[in-house]
């Protein structure tokens, strides 16, 4: 079974499928994701993040 990328919209709390998928990618590290292991986002920037360590190199390259 081939594995197909998503297209997700992220809300605050949760986020809506827009293109069924099984994954979408790390923002920061390219990492694939599974929808069911899909913990970390940013909302405004509409960005998945593979762990907090690159939803935290994120935030800090937006504060600079």
């Amino acid at each position: 079974m081939n594995k197909k990328k998503a297209k997700l919209n992220y809300k605050h709390n949760h986020f809506d499928i827009l293109q069924e998928g099984d994954y979408v990618l790390c923002a920061i590290s390219g990492k694939k994701i599974s929808l069911q292991n899909l913990n970390y986002w940013n909302v405004d920037l509409q960005e998945a993040y593979f762990s907090p360590k690159e939803a935290n190199e994120r935030f800090k390259s937006l504060k600079k």
